[in-house]
């Protein structure tokens, strides 16, 4: 089934935290997705920084997952300004890993909006939905080792380190394939 941008213009919040608003995505989201996901700061911890044409897969591909399940990788907005942070949700993985199939906990913000406690504030929000809202059991979260920012995150919303492992789809990128996972239960 394919999803017309045109047909979700409206922004309509699934829910909010005190600052945020948690939305499905719409066509007017690319351009700023495309600035905070073509920044070489914001995807230090990934392979490469994401080109327009993967940014506009990425948010048609969320808008499917929230078709068929309820949830994504939300589109973000600061409920005082209405700008986009970014994104912070839950997403279907199932890549090669010992705790796969999972539902994975992620956010990636802007620079502008480092430091003031979104993705904390956001995550925690988010695992609310997960556990109250959807059922479901556990939430995992992935990082290389090496990001410990987001590290951080995962302890302050209070997840628990699972296990350590090479990720299968970073083994061409040395300083990324050194993972750890985090987990949490209702």
């Amino acid at each position: 089934m394919e999803i017309e941008f045109g047909l979700m213009e409206q922004k309509c919040y699934l829910f909010t935290s005190d600052r945020l608003g948690f939305r499905n995505w719409v066509e007017g989201d690319v351009s700023e997705m495309d600035k905070i996901s073509g920044d070489q700061e914001v995807m230090r911890y990934f392979p490469a920084a994401k080109t327009l044409k993967e940014t506009e897969d990425f948010i048609f591909r969320m808008q499917q997952e929230f078709l068929n399940k309820g949830f994504c990788y939300f589109a973000v907005d600061r409920l005082d300004t209405s700008e986009l942070v970014g994104f912070i949700g839950i997403c279907s993985q199932t890549y090669e890993a010992s705790f796969n199939p999972s539902v994975d906990i992620g956010w990636r913000l802007g620079q502008k909006h480092w430091g003031k406690g979104f993705a904390t504030e956001g995550a925690v929000c988010c695992l609310r939905y997960a556990f109250d809202e959807l059922s479901l059991d556990r939430i995992v979260s992935v990082a290389p080792k090496a990001n410990l920012s987001s590290v951080k995150v995962m302890q302050k919303i209070g997840m628990k380190e699972l296990i350590s492992f090479r990720h299968p789809l970073l083994e061409d990128y040395p300083a990324l394939v050194e993972c750890v996972c985090y987990e949490i239960r209702r």
